[in-house]
């Protein structure tokens, strides 16, 4: 920090994603739900959890895809992420799995931080691919992140993960003030496992008691309304812990007693804004 340009550039960082609060409201309400999902496998893994962060500026907690293909909340190219044993083809992406790709992102972490010794470096090669930054380290011949002249992304990405630890672990301190009902909850899931073909996950939903909208929103990585699965793989599937309540948290309107007394999404909406 006593290094001027370091200042400024952290300072920017801090600056836009303070001021930028529709985006900032977003991560704080996506980390309530998804930081419990990726602690635990950073940890099992022995990943410094401060990566969780890495994720955020990576995807935003949603499954992006980048104009460069870039695919998930750890946005893994096609090449890349088969390189870390996600099954990627028409039918299954497990580049939208957020526990598959976490544990993908955490291999690739551990092998970037084996090369270079340091988590800074491991971070600024998950931007700019490991074949790049070695071009930089020979090029410039320093070897630590804070004295390389970088792409204006790879320049800005450690200090993009630094200010979004800063406002997401201090909240209050940067004007952001929340009461639980207002954050994300956690999804209820359990799991069925599916070892053949499925011929139609529509069908496949009702018969779980649910609808295709949710079965999808549980598993973004089914790619299509079917699975052939030729190699009789075995995949677990989530559903709803409960039946019939689909992902409606209803301990947020404890005034709804049952399915037949909740409100439709318009009357809802206007009671709000009432």
């Amino acid at each position: 920090m006593d290094i001027l340009d370091v200042r400024e550039k952290l300072d920017r960082e801090l600056l836009v994603n303070t001021y930028w609060q529709s985006q900032s409201l977003l991560f704080h309400k996506r980390a309530n739900r998804w930081f419990p999902i990726i602690e635990p496998i950073l940890q099992a893994n022995e990943v410094p959890e401060d990566f969780k962060y890495l994720a955020v500026i990576e995807s935003g907690l949603t499954n992006v895809v980048s104009p460069a293909g870039a695919t998930g909340y750890w946005q893994f190219l096609k090449s890349t992420g088969r390189d870390y044993d996600l099954e990627i083809n028409n039918e299954v992406d497990e580049r939208y799995h957020v526990e598959k790709s976490t544990e993908a992102a955490c291999k690739y972490l551990k092998d970037a931080y084996e090369k270079y010794g340091n988590w800074t470096l491991a971070a600024a090669s998950y931007n700019m691919g490991m074949r790049g930054l070695d071009r930089q380290i020979e090029r410039q011949k320093v070897t630590n992140y804070y004295d390389m002249l970088l792409n204006e992304e790879t320049a800005r990405y450690l200090y993009r993960i630094l200010a979004i630890k800063e406002v997401l672990s201090k909240p209050a301190q940067y004007g952001f003030h929340f009461r639980p009902k207002d954050l994300y909850p956690s999804y209820e899931t359990k799991t069925v496992t599916v070892d053949s073909s499925v011929g139609d996950f529509a069908d496949f939903a009702q018969e779980n008691e649910i609808n295709y909208k949710i079965l999808k929103i549980l598993n973004p990585w089914l790619r299509e309304s079917y699975l052939t699965n030729p190699s009789k793989n075995s995949y677990e599937i989530k559903l709803p812990a409960s039946k019939n309540t689909g992902l409606i948290p209803y301990e947020l309107y404890p005034e709804q007693k049952s399915v037949s007394d909740s409100l439709s999404a318009d009357s809802l909406i206007r009671e709000k804004i009432e």
